[in-house]
């Protein structure tokens, strides 16, 4: 096998193993963060068992779509959302997870192709109030699910998280718990909501641990990642 093919499967299996010892019954779906990875690697990973790849960048990705017509690949875009770049998102992706004001869920919905199933969507949320990070804060929370919720062309599924970045396990753990607890408040509200997209390579059996059912991983596969050619 290849080093990605060991790599995907020891991750595989460090999903289930934190999923087995979690109290929760979710299934962990993993999606492989393949921003600035070459397209043969991406095949590589395909070819191990890998369909589901998250992108930050929209030129980069689209450049990837393009080469890489012949996989039923499902594309999921994670990175900051401009207002100029919905139409392309809309168009090319089956999952948008960062999604953090109306205006972009807004733009999304009317530019998501009728021919196409409504796009897929998570609100990011900031728990860890950094300026520098993208996401709606808590209190902005519930009005904004609102709203999103009633856009026809997209479906709400759940919340994503980029907590701070810490190697304690315990601030890994607070910061996904707040997660949690925003989730858990909208599934209190009538939200039919099933995911929860928190966890990459450094912290994601913690993330599986507080209930978990997308991790986001991407060095952990394919290793030091490196400086990505171009960005939007």
């Amino acid at each position: 096998m290849t080093t990605i093919s060991n790599r995907l499967q020891h991750i595989l299996a460090t999903i289930q193993s934190a999923q087995t010892i979690s109290g929760y019954q979710q299934q962990v779906k993993l999606l492989v963060v393949s921003k600035a990875q070459s397209t043969s690697a991406i095949r590589e990973a395909y070819a191990a068992g890998q369909t589901l790849f998250g992108e930050n960048y929209l030129q980069e990705a689209l450049d990837k779509q393009a080469e890489l017509t012949d996989l039923p690949i499902e594309w999921h875009f994670i990175g900051p959302i401009q207002s100029n770049k919905t139409q392309p998102i809309a168009q090319h992706f089956a999952w948008v997870h960062s999604i953090d004001r109306l205006k972009i869920a807004q733009r999304l919905n009317e530019a998501r192709p009728t021919d196409l199933a409504p796009l897929q969507v998570c609100i990011q949320v900031n728990v860890s109030n950094e300026s520098s990070k993208s996401g709606v804060p808590p209190h902005d929370l519930e009005s904004l699910a609102i709203a999103i919720a009633l856009l026809p062309r997209l479906k709400l599924r759940g919340l994503m998280a980029i907590p701070a970045p810490t190697h304690d396990s315990n601030q890994q753990q607070a910061q996904f718990k707040q997660v949690r607890q925003c989730y858990d408040a909208l599934l209190a509200k009538g939200f039919m909501l099933d995911t929860l997209s928190i966890g990459m390579s450094d912290d994601y059996p913690v993330a599986i641990a507080e209930g978990a059912t997308i991790v986001r991983i991407g060095s952990a596969l394919f290793g030091a990642r490196p400086a990505p050619d171009m960005k939007n």
